[in-house]
């Protein structure tokens, strides 16, 4: 399973917006801002420099609102995260593959509810401490790590089925590098969801890491077969319909 398979069809339109950006998040609202100061400044001045001064801005806002610079993408350069490092991280024989799946005796939309509001995920994901949200898309996560220390990063959702299947992976900057997905599938009258993860990272020490990880009996896979047990637990005891 190669990275892009994570990448599930998704609404071309907000594909193509994602596909575009080349600027930082940080960058995005200081744009915004910048902008909106200028356009404001410009038009109290009843000159010709003031117009333009209000069009500079309205650019600065446009650019902040796409998250797309012409002059970065004629220079090459792309401030984004929203996934070249990703990729070379998990590209060729870097990255580790994982998939488990479980079957539920719940409908698909109470599960994908559950699953969409990523504050929950530590209700059963044994090693996270905290999944804090930031924005719809993006959001902070904490997670124990050996020696009782622990690691952040920041993921975003790249791709979102209602239903169906949600994508994420890490971007610029966090201690952690993966993508994965979620998917729910019904697997007929009387059958339940069956919740399929699939999973892509990079593991500390690389493949020899997570192969010692596996003789411990601590690496991914376990952890998420455990974790998704723990889910169809919760779920199946009607947590969801509390919460």
């Amino acid at each position: 399973m190669d990275y892009m398979e994570l990448q599930f069809p998704e609404d071309a339109r907000e594909a193509t917006i994602r596909e575009g950006r080349n600027i930082s998040e940080a960058e995005r609202w200081i744009s915004m801002a910048a902008g909106a100061g200028l356009a404001a400044y410009g038009l109290t001045r009843r000159r010709a420099g003031g117009w333009v001064m209000a069009g500079l801005g309205a650019l600065l806002v446009r650019r902040g609102m796409s998250g797309h610079c012409e002059t970065y993408k004629m220079l090459g350069l792309n401030t984004a995260g929203t996934g070249e490092d990703t990729r070379e991280a998990l590209g060729g024989l870097a990255g580790v593959n994982v998939e488990e799946s479980v079957v539920i005796n719940r409908p698909i939309s109470e599960l994908y509810r559950f699953w969409r509001n990523l504050e929950n995920l530590p209700r059963f994901m044994s090693h996270l401490e905290s999944v804090e949200r930031i924005t719809d898309t993006l959001s902070r996560w904490r997670a124990k790590a050996p020696a009782g220390t622990t690691v952040e990063w920041n993921a975003e959702i790249i791709n979102e089925v209602a239903d169906r299947v949600i994508g994420w992976r890490s971007i610029e900057g966090s201690d952690v590098v993966s993508a994965g997905s979620v998917n729910f599938d019904d697997v007929g009258v009387g059958g339940g969801t069956r919740v399929r993860v699939r999973l892509q990272y990079s593991p500390p020490g690389g493949k020899i890491g997570d192969a010692l990880a596996r003789l411990l009996g601590s690496d991914a896979a376990t952890r998420i077969r455990q974790d998704l047990q723990r889910f169809k637990q919760l779920v199946e005891a009607g947590e969801t319909a509390r919460t």
